[in-house]
């Protein structure tokens, strides 16, 4: 905008710049990067850790597979809690040497940083040469180092790094009908020591290794996880 001066101009004043305004203008403010879990983490004093029980029926003793995790970015908006290392004890020796390879290989992947969840198919795709087994609840087990997998994959999902498939209310209400259906119509005891959350005369579901599909009105259903086929 142009400003017209009718005044005879007497006299002027230099006005010096503000070197703190100028400097703080100058310098922009660095950009805060979260930090991602790598390699050159060190190990902190304190690590939050959860114990899982198994006891796969092909050993005498339990295992107790504990896994820490290290919180990132504490009291950010970036805070995320990621698995750091891994130990498996037993009572059990006889899996003593190959147990404590697989926690180092899993602790080094863990604090490598990245996708670790890719560890969840990699160990339950192991299959045992002299078969596998059925753990509590009918769900199949196709060896050890499988039954690792799924109680690493349970913590990831605990953690938030998998997401965990929830099946709406109304299917839970369809399944539970289904089955006491079933169970109704289906009452032939059954002494199998096997203990099973599911009818005795249920099939393994191909789909989530239950032993839970059952048989109605010419269609397949598991009761496990839904899935269903007819004809």
């Amino acid at each position: 905008m142009t400003v017209k001066i009718s005044n005879k101009i007497v006299g002027y004043r230099v006005k010096k710049a503000d070197p703190d305004a100028t400097q703080a203008q100058a310098a922009p403010q660095p950009e805060v990067k979260p930090v991602q879990m790598n390699e050159h983490i060190e190990r902190p004093d304190f690590l939050l850790g959860t114990t899982y029980k198994i006891k796969p029926p092909i050993g005498e003793h339990a295992m107790y597979i504990t896994i820490n995790d290290i919180l990132l970015n504490e009291d950010t908006d970036h805070e995320s809690r990621q698995p750091y290392e891994v130990f498996i004890n037993s009572k059990s020796m006889e899996h003593f040497q190959w147990v404590i390879a697989l926690t180092r290989v899993i602790s080094a992947v863990f604090r490598k940083g990245g996708d670790v969840t890719f560890l969840v198919e990699e160990l339950r795709s192991v299959y045992d040469p002299n078969g596998g087994y059925f753990k509590k609840g009918g769900v199949f087990m196709p060896s050890l180092v499988a039954e690792i997998g799924a109680v690493i994959e349970k913590h990831l999902k605990a953690i938030g790094l998998l997401e965990s498939e929830e099946m709406s209310e109304t299917t839970k209400r369809i399944l539970a009908e289904k089955r006491a259906e079933f169970e109704a119509s289906h009452t032939t005891a059954t002494n199998d020591e096997k203990a099973s959350d599911y009818p005795a005369n249920a099939t393994m579901c191909g789909k989530c290794s239950t032993k839970a599909v059952i048989v109605m009105d010419g269609c397949a259903t598991c009761l496990s996880c839904g899935d269903s086929k007819c004809g």
